[in-house]
């Protein structure tokens, strides 16, 4: 039989038989399938400890400054805007967004343990290894943090969730620019201030170009991660 599965479609096979046709060549064969359903990817869904709202207590269970929430919010709306782009998991892509700093209470001010401390705590909460490396991941080849100075992310999903972590900082500092507002941003006006590095210094844009290294443009992420903050606009303060 050939292949059935790939990176975007399941197929689950109810009834089926293989059955050599009356062709002269007795090597054919011919494969009679009934009743195929094609499933979607989000039917294999990853085990994920805690829910959504009880992800967002525990970050509301720490001090939080209003810009941090505002960062994790926005990291895990464009991480579930990649996720349907790419056809997979919106709950586990978003729950890294919105959990990829779980930490920062802690180590804001002693960058050498972000990341260390995320993994106790994640490891406590009860997410798996694979989970904890995704997250870890986005710490990768920072000077300030010794023991990830020289990993390198090797997956998409690393990729991508370095990038949208990174891309919220310039796409709020440009909405507050604008009088807070995103609803009528674009990727044009955005992109000029990608290329301007002056303007959101912080925000690595060597970072943000590793979204090359999954199936989207940097044009296309610009859109995509604008449109993802435009969909929670109020949550994060801006209009």
């Amino acid at each position: 039989m050939e292949r059935l599965i790939n990176e975007s479609l399941f197929l689950k096979i109810d009834a089926g038989v293989a059955k050599r046709s009356n062709a002269t060549d007795s090597k054919s064969v011919t494969l009679v399938v009934s009743q195929v359903r094609i499933l979607s990817p989000a039917f294999f869904k990853m085990d994920l400890p805690i829910t959504r709202e009880e992800a967002i207590n525990v970050l509301k269970s720490m001090p939080q400054l209003d810009s941090d929430m505002n960062h994790y919010l926005e990291s895990e709306a464009i991480m579930r805007k990649l996720a349907k782009k790419f056809n997979t998991d919106e709950e586990y892509w978003g729950m890294l967004g919105l959990l990829h700093d779980i930490d920062w209470t802690f180590t804001k001010n002693n960058w050498k343990e972000h990341g260390i401390k995320a993994k106790e705590m994640l490891k406590q909460i009860g997410f798996d290894e694979e989970f904890i490396e995704n997250i870890q991941s986005h710490t990768y080849g920072y000077e300030e943090i010794p023991i990830f100075k020289e990993r390198k992310r090797d997956s998409k999903i690393q990729h991508a969730l370095a990038a949208a972590e990174t891309i919220t900082g310039i796409i709020h500092a440009y909405a507050l620019m604008r009088g807070k507002k995103v609803s009528d941003m674009d990727a044009k006006g955005l992109k000029k201030k990608f290329l301007d590095k002056r303007f959101a210094a912080n925000c690595n844009r060597d970072i943000i170009r590793e979204i090359e290294l999954t199936e989207l443009t940097l044009d296309e992420f610009f859109e995509l991660s604008i449109e993802a903050i435009k969909e929670i606009k109020e949550q994060v303060g801006l209009e």
